[in-house]
């Protein structure tokens, strides 16, 4: 899962630790945006992606985008990508990119209605006339949030070696739209846990194309995982390839 709002230093420092980027969806994006002169990825948290781009060989413009200051203050540690401090809504680009990534379920941190129009004005107006826009989101059929409790704890070793167990739970139970949920934070040498508390929409096919239709982007493409297989209702993802609507 992703919090895109890691604001405790601590946990952002754990981010990627925690949450490394998955070989499969790396795989997936990372050509796009290797054939793409001007990149933003949205909700970038501390730049994993954009990274592996520029060590892939991209010699365009890359920009990562992410209202988190301590998620960016990782990203930062590489200077030739641009790192932008802001909300989604906030984006004042005009057609500057070529392509606009949203990696890890990032577009449903956008819970509102109005979140969404928004958002996706906003990547509308930011693409080139035949720019376009991919991401994911975890497909509501699939049920991800039942997973979401003690019993499928994460365990890792921080930066020095030492354990780090999260788990998660559910606080606010799916309603036909979000889920909200805390993770906690613990280790044997920290005085006490952390705890971060997100929510997530889950949006269905049709909710999505709306959506996007209203802003004046198509869906070209849809799958039900990082390989690119068919989306059907038993998909844990719906992966989308959208493009400006003509």
């Amino acid at each position: 899962m992703v919090d895109r709002l890691f604001v405790e230093p601590r946990l952002a420092q754990l981010y990627d630790t925690a949450y490394p980027l998955a070989p499969a969806a790396r795989d997936f994006y990372l050509p796009m945006m290797l054939s793409a002169p001007a990149v933003l990825d949205v909700g970038c948290g501390t730049g994993a992606l954009l990274k592996a781009a520029r060590q892939a060989g991209h010699a365009g413009r890359l920009c990562g985008l992410d209202p988190a200051a301590a998620m960016l203050e990782h990203a930062r540690s590489r200077t030739d990508i641009e790192w932008r401090e802001a909300d989604l809504g906030a984006l004042r680009a005009a057609g500057e990119f070529d392509l606009i990534v949203m990696t890890g379920h990032a577009f449903q941190a956008l819970l509102t209605d109005a979140q969404l129009r928004d958002g996706l004005a906003a990547i509308r107006r930011a693409l080139k006339n035949r720019g376009g826009f991919v991401f994911d989101t975890r497909n509501p059929a699939a049920r991800a949030w039942e997973h979401w409790n003690p019993g499928h704890a994460v365990e890792f070793e921080d930066s020095l070696g030492n354990p780090v167990r999260v788990t998660q739970q559910v606080v606010a139970p799916y309603d036909g739209r979000s889920v909200a949920f805390v993770e906690t934070y613990s280790c044997p040498q920290w005085t006490e846990p952390l705890t971060s508390r997100s929510e997530l929409r889950f949006l269905e096919v049709r909710e999505l194309e709306r959506f996007l239709g209203e802003a004046g982007l198509a869906i070209e493409a849809q799958f039900g995982d990082f390989t690119r297989a068919p989306l059907t209702a038993a998909s844990p993802e719906i992966v989308t390839i959208a493009t400006i609507a003509r």
